[in-house]
Protein backbone atom coordinates (compact mmCIF):
# COMPACT_ATOMS: atom_id res chain seq x y z
CA UNK A 1 0.00 0.00 0.00
CA UNK A 2 2.60 2.71 1.16
CA UNK A 3 4.50 1.34 -2.72
CA UNK A 4 1.54 2.39 -4.49
CA UNK A 5 0.90 5.28 -2.71
CA UNK A 6 4.64 6.25 -3.27
CA UNK A 7 4.56 5.77 -6.86
CA UNK A 8 1.16 7.72 -7.77
CA UNK A 9 2.95 10.72 -5.54
CA UNK A 10 6.11 10.09 -8.23
CA UNK A 11 3.58 9.64 -11.09
CA UNK A 12 2.02 13.28 -10.12
CA UNK A 13 5.21 14.53 -9.98
CA UNK A 14 6.75 13.38 -13.35
CA UNK A 15 3.60 14.75 -15.11
CA UNK A 16 3.94 18.35 -13.74
CA UNK A 17 7.07 18.61 -14.97
CA UNK A 18 6.66 17.67 -18.45
CA UNK A 19 7.72 14.25 -18.50
CA UNK A 20 5.73 10.95 -20.16
CA UNK A 21 4.99 12.87 -23.31
CA UNK A 22 2.42 15.09 -22.20
CA UNK A 23 2.11 18.31 -24.32
CA UNK A 24 3.58 21.48 -23.30
CA UNK A 25 0.92 24.47 -22.55
CA UNK A 26 0.83 27.21 -25.23
CA UNK A 27 2.46 29.25 -22.96
CA UNK A 28 5.84 26.88 -22.35
CA UNK A 29 5.15 26.98 -26.53
CA UNK A 30 5.44 30.40 -26.69
CA UNK A 31 8.63 30.40 -24.50
CA UNK A 32 10.20 28.07 -26.93
CA UNK A 33 9.36 30.52 -30.19
CA UNK A 34 10.82 33.33 -28.54
CA UNK A 35 13.61 31.30 -27.21
CA UNK A 36 15.17 31.43 -31.10
CA UNK A 37 16.08 34.57 -33.06
CA UNK A 38 14.47 35.55 -36.61
CA UNK A 39 17.10 33.68 -38.46
CA UNK A 40 16.65 30.38 -36.20
CA UNK A 41 19.98 30.83 -34.53
CA UNK A 42 21.00 28.87 -31.30
CA UNK A 43 20.25 30.85 -28.26
CA UNK A 44 16.73 29.18 -27.12
CA UNK A 45 17.09 27.59 -23.42
CA UNK A 46 16.73 23.85 -22.49
CA UNK A 47 12.65 23.19 -22.65
CA UNK A 48 13.18 20.66 -19.41
CA UNK A 49 15.98 22.69 -17.25
CA UNK A 50 13.57 24.12 -15.05
CA UNK A 51 11.25 21.69 -15.26
CA UNK A 52 13.74 18.74 -14.34
CA UNK A 53 14.77 21.43 -10.97
CA UNK A 54 11.28 21.83 -9.91
CA UNK A 55 11.12 18.28 -10.08
CA UNK A 56 14.47 17.12 -8.06
CA UNK A 57 13.17 19.44 -5.88
CA UNK A 58 9.42 18.24 -5.47
CA UNK A 59 10.58 14.62 -5.21
CA UNK A 60 13.81 15.36 -2.96
CA UNK A 61 11.13 16.82 -0.09
CA UNK A 62 8.78 14.27 -1.02
CA UNK A 63 10.82 11.41 0.60
CA UNK A 64 10.76 13.71 4.09
CA UNK A 65 6.71 13.27 3.95
CA UNK A 66 4.76 10.33 5.91
CA UNK A 67 2.29 8.61 4.45
CA UNK A 68 -0.29 11.38 5.60
CA UNK A 69 1.75 14.05 3.75
CA UNK A 70 3.49 15.40 7.05
CA UNK A 71 6.81 15.81 7.46
CA UNK A 72 8.90 12.98 9.52
CA UNK A 73 9.48 13.89 13.05
CA UNK A 74 13.27 15.62 13.36
CA UNK A 75 16.21 14.50 15.64
CA UNK A 76 15.37 15.56 19.58
CA UNK A 77 17.08 18.67 20.02
CA UNK A 78 20.64 18.50 21.30
CA UNK A 79 20.30 19.73 25.37
CA UNK A 80 21.57 23.01 25.72
CA UNK A 81 23.76 21.82 28.79
CA UNK A 82 25.09 18.30 29.33
CA UNK A 83 24.48 16.67 32.66
CA UNK A 84 27.37 16.49 35.15
CA UNK A 85 28.93 12.91 34.85
CA UNK A 86 29.92 11.85 38.51
CA UNK A 87 30.66 8.54 37.35
CA UNK A 88 34.12 10.18 35.42
CA UNK A 89 35.29 11.62 39.14
CA UNK A 90 38.09 10.14 40.19
CA UNK A 91 38.85 8.75 37.11
CA UNK A 92 38.87 11.53 33.82
CA UNK A 93 38.72 14.62 36.39
CA UNK A 94 38.62 15.83 39.94
CA UNK A 95 35.81 16.33 41.78
CA UNK A 96 34.66 17.98 45.39
CA UNK A 97 31.50 16.69 46.53
CA UNK A 98 29.43 19.01 50.19
CA UNK A 99 26.53 18.01 51.47
CA UNK A 100 25.27 14.58 52.33
CA UNK A 101 26.82 11.10 52.07
CA UNK A 102 26.22 9.89 48.25
CA UNK A 103 24.97 12.93 46.84
CA UNK A 104 25.90 13.90 43.20
CA UNK A 105 26.11 16.62 41.08
CA UNK A 106 22.19 17.42 41.13
CA UNK A 107 21.56 16.65 45.32
CA UNK A 108 24.69 17.99 46.88
CA UNK A 109 24.92 21.22 48.42
CA UNK A 110 27.88 21.85 46.35
CA UNK A 111 29.52 20.41 43.96
CA UNK A 112 32.66 21.26 41.81
CA UNK A 113 35.24 18.97 39.29
CA UNK A 114 38.03 19.81 37.24
CA UNK A 115 39.70 18.44 34.45
CA UNK A 116 42.73 19.49 31.98
CA UNK A 117 41.85 19.80 28.30
CA UNK A 118 44.75 20.79 26.29
CA UNK A 119 46.20 23.88 27.92
CA UNK A 120 42.78 24.78 29.34
CA UNK A 121 41.26 23.45 32.71
CA UNK A 122 37.15 23.17 32.57
CA UNK A 123 35.22 24.03 35.64
CA UNK A 124 31.91 22.48 36.34
CA UNK A 125 29.81 23.68 39.46
CA UNK A 126 26.42 23.09 41.38
CA UNK A 127 24.94 24.28 44.21
CA UNK A 128 21.25 24.31 45.56
CA UNK A 129 20.58 27.70 45.36
CA UNK A 130 19.02 30.41 43.05
CA UNK A 131 21.34 33.08 43.03
CA UNK A 132 25.48 32.67 42.21
CA UNK A 133 27.82 29.56 42.90
CA UNK A 134 32.05 30.32 43.19
CA UNK A 135 35.08 28.44 43.78
CA UNK A 136 37.91 30.66 45.58
CA UNK A 137 41.90 29.72 45.05
CA UNK A 138 43.32 30.70 48.30
CA UNK A 139 47.11 29.61 49.18
CA UNK A 140 46.44 29.90 52.87
CA UNK A 141 42.45 28.60 53.26
CA UNK A 142 41.55 32.09 54.47
CA UNK A 143 39.32 34.44 52.69
CA UNK A 144 41.30 37.91 51.58
CA UNK A 145 43.38 38.04 48.20
CA UNK A 146 41.66 34.86 46.41
CA UNK A 147 40.50 34.90 43.15
CA UNK A 148 37.42 33.75 42.25
CA UNK A 149 35.54 32.15 39.83
CA UNK A 150 31.53 32.58 39.71
CA UNK A 151 28.07 31.43 38.01
CA UNK A 152 25.74 34.35 38.84
CA UNK A 153 21.71 33.70 37.97
CA UNK A 154 20.27 37.13 36.73
CA UNK A 155 16.87 38.41 36.57
CA UNK A 156 16.92 37.37 32.73
CA UNK A 157 16.76 33.68 33.75
CA UNK A 158 20.45 33.64 32.24
CA UNK A 159 23.63 32.29 34.24
CA UNK A 160 26.71 34.34 33.89
CA UNK A 161 30.43 33.59 34.61
CA UNK A 162 32.06 36.69 36.53
CA UNK A 163 35.52 37.44 38.26
CA UNK A 164 36.05 38.57 41.38
CA UNK A 165 38.79 39.13 43.52
CA UNK A 166 38.71 39.11 47.52
CA UNK A 167 39.70 42.21 49.26
CA UNK A 168 39.11 40.57 52.53
CA UNK A 169 35.69 40.23 53.30
CA UNK A 170 34.06 41.27 49.99
CA UNK A 171 34.09 40.29 46.75
CA UNK A 172 35.53 43.09 43.67
CA UNK A 173 34.19 42.42 40.05
CA UNK A 174 37.10 42.19 37.98
CA UNK A 175 37.13 43.35 34.21
CA UNK A 176 39.22 40.77 33.22
CA UNK A 177 37.33 37.61 32.65
CA UNK A 178 39.54 34.67 31.15
CA UNK A 179 36.80 32.28 31.29
CA UNK A 180 35.34 30.65 27.74
CA UNK A 181 33.16 28.15 26.52
CA UNK A 182 30.87 29.26 29.55
CA UNK A 183 27.55 27.58 29.89
CA UNK A 184 25.10 27.64 32.43
CA UNK A 185 21.83 26.98 33.76
CA UNK A 186 18.89 27.33 36.67
CA UNK A 187 17.06 24.55 37.13
CA UNK A 188 15.21 22.74 39.96
CA UNK A 189 16.44 25.95 42.42
CA UNK A 190 19.99 24.76 40.82
CA UNK A 191 22.56 27.29 39.55
CA UNK A 192 24.99 24.50 37.25
CA UNK A 193 27.65 26.06 35.30
CA UNK A 194 30.46 24.89 33.25
CA UNK A 195 33.30 27.35 31.54
CA UNK A 196 36.93 26.94 30.33
CA UNK A 197 39.73 28.74 31.91
CA UNK A 198 43.51 28.87 30.37
CA UNK A 199 46.02 26.55 32.64
CA UNK A 200 48.81 29.27 32.10
CA UNK A 201 48.50 32.96 32.88
CA UNK A 202 50.64 35.49 33.41
CA UNK A 203 50.70 36.24 37.10
CA UNK A 204 48.69 38.40 38.51
CA UNK A 205 47.44 39.68 41.93
CA UNK A 206 43.78 39.20 40.55
CA UNK A 207 44.87 35.53 38.85
CA UNK A 208 46.95 32.75 39.62
CA UNK A 209 48.26 30.30 37.77
CA UNK A 210 46.42 27.37 37.90
CA UNK A 211 49.18 24.84 37.61
CA UNK A 212 50.05 25.17 40.83
CA UNK A 213 48.41 23.90 43.68
CA UNK A 214 46.00 26.09 45.95
CA UNK A 215 43.34 25.71 48.72
CA UNK A 216 40.05 25.50 46.88
CA UNK A 217 37.36 27.95 48.64
CA UNK A 218 33.76 27.05 48.12
CA UNK A 219 30.35 29.55 48.24
CA UNK A 220 27.41 29.74 46.78
CA UNK A 221 23.99 32.18 48.11
CA UNK A 222 21.41 34.57 46.72
CA UNK A 223 22.19 37.51 44.08
CA UNK A 224 20.09 40.89 43.79
CA UNK A 225 19.32 42.21 39.74
CA UNK A 226 22.35 39.43 39.04
CA UNK A 227 24.34 40.55 41.87
CA UNK A 228 26.13 38.37 44.51
CA UNK A 229 25.54 38.94 47.96
CA UNK A 230 26.59 37.39 51.05
CA UNK A 231 26.95 33.35 50.70
CA UNK A 232 24.30 31.57 52.85
CA UNK A 233 26.65 30.00 55.23
CA UNK A 234 29.08 31.52 57.59
CA UNK A 235 31.38 29.61 57.42
CA UNK A 236 32.04 28.15 53.95
CA UNK A 237 34.05 25.13 53.40
CA UNK A 238 37.46 25.06 52.61
CA UNK A 239 39.29 21.60 50.77
CA UNK A 240 41.63 20.18 53.86
CA UNK A 241 44.51 19.84 51.09
CA UNK A 242 46.05 21.81 48.59
CA UNK A 243 44.71 20.68 45.33
CA UNK A 244 46.91 20.10 42.44
CA UNK A 245 44.82 20.57 38.64
CA UNK A 246 47.28 17.20 37.61
CA UNK A 247 45.76 14.51 40.40
CA UNK A 248 42.12 13.77 39.58
CA UNK A 249 40.42 13.29 42.94
CA UNK A 250 37.29 12.34 44.43
CA UNK A 251 36.58 14.13 47.74
CA UNK A 252 33.64 14.05 49.86
CA UNK A 253 32.65 16.63 52.48
CA UNK A 254 29.84 16.40 54.77
CA UNK A 255 27.89 19.17 55.54
CA UNK A 256 27.40 20.53 58.93
CA UNK A 257 24.37 18.88 59.60
CA UNK A 258 26.32 15.54 58.84
CA UNK A 259 29.83 16.66 60.48
CA UNK A 260 27.69 16.05 64.00
CA UNK A 261 27.40 12.31 63.94
CA UNK A 262 31.10 11.99 62.12
CA UNK A 263 33.05 14.20 64.90
CA UNK A 264 35.12 11.83 67.21
CA UNK A 265 33.35 13.48 70.43
CA UNK A 266 30.29 12.60 69.02
CA UNK A 267 30.92 8.81 68.50
CA UNK A 268 32.77 8.91 71.85
CA UNK A 269 29.47 9.95 73.70
CA UNK A 270 27.60 6.89 71.78
CA UNK A 271 30.11 4.61 72.88
CA UNK A 272 29.55 5.93 76.42
CA UNK A 273 25.70 5.84 76.37
CA UNK A 274 25.67 2.60 74.73
CA UNK A 275 28.16 1.08 77.28
CA UNK A 276 26.18 2.72 80.17
CA UNK A 277 22.50 1.22 78.64
CA UNK A 278 24.48 -2.10 78.53
CA UNK A 279 26.02 -2.35 82.10
CA UNK A 280 23.18 -0.61 83.85
CA UNK A 281 20.73 -2.23 86.03
CA UNK A 282 17.38 -3.33 84.90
Amino acid sequence: MIFLRRLVQLSVLLIHAGWWGVAPSPTDEGALRTGHGEHGEPGHQEPHKDSYSTFASEFLESRYLSDDGYPFPTAPPVDPFAKIKVSDCGVTKGCIRYGKPGCDAETCDYFLSYRRIGTDVEFELSADTDGWVAVGFSSDKKMGGDDVMACVHDDNGRVRIHHFYNVGQWAKEIKRNPARDEEGIFENNRVTCRFKRPLYVPREETLVDLHLSWYYLFAWGPAIQGSITRHDIDSPPVSEHMISIYKYVDIFMPSTAYQTFNSPLCLLLIVALTFYLLMGTP
